[in-house]
């Protein structure tokens, strides 16, 4: 049976890292991995989506519309966004810190209100606020790591697959901060 798992952010917020994380995770769990990033404008702050999609025999990392099994979002723009790609039974793990995109700074537009309540109406969401989290940790730029952390924990890989996994990903200098909010998350 094929998973599929979408990542979705903004730019900056270590989508990329996070699907290195969970593909290489899988990868030790001896399953075949596919993984396909679709960067929009990333280095401005626009949307960065990764595809991951792991099972015994996979042929493409793209997911259609419907087919997401879990989506993995670092904000809940991004989430409310990817939502008709999840399948029906489907989970969202969301980020609640906000970005406002540029339309939303320049005042063009408002941030849409209640994303939260609307994607529960058609999705199991699971809601945190991984900013706070990662500064428990210690270094904001681990809101990646926690986010990874709960879909671990929601996940039928072992915990120690995923501390291999970050070990093997993650630079030596970062490892201590990151397996600490892996952790955080992990318990949450």
């Amino acid at each position: 049976m094929t998973k599929s798992i979408m990542i979705v952010g903004v730019g900056g917020q270590g989508t990329l890292l996070a699907s290195r994380i969970l593909g290489n995770t899988v990868i030790r769990e001896g399953y075949d991995v596919k993984v396909s990033e679709v960067h929009g404008m990333s280095q401005r702050g626009g949307s960065v989506v990764t595809y991951v999609k792991y099972g015994e025999k996979v042929y493409s990392p793209t997911i259609d519309k419907g087919e997401a099994d879990l989506i993995l979002a670092f904000e809940m723009l991004e989430a409310a966004r990817a939502l008709p790609f999840l399948k029906k039974g489907g989970t969202i793990i969301a980020n609640t810190s906000r970005i406002n995109p540029m339309p939303v700074i320049t005042g063009e537009q408002e941030y849409p209100a209640d994303l939260d309540k609307k994607i529960e109406q058609k999705a199991k969401l699971i809601k945190l606020d991984a900013l706070s989290v990662a500064m428990n940790a210690g270094n904001i730029k681990t809101v990646n790591v926690v986010l990874i952390g709960v879909l671990a924990k929601n996940s039928e890989i072992p915990y120690e697959k995923w501390v291999e996994s970050l070990k093997e990903t993650v630079p030596e200098k970062l490892l201590e901060v990151n397996l600490k909010a892996f952790d955080l998350g992990y318990n949450l």
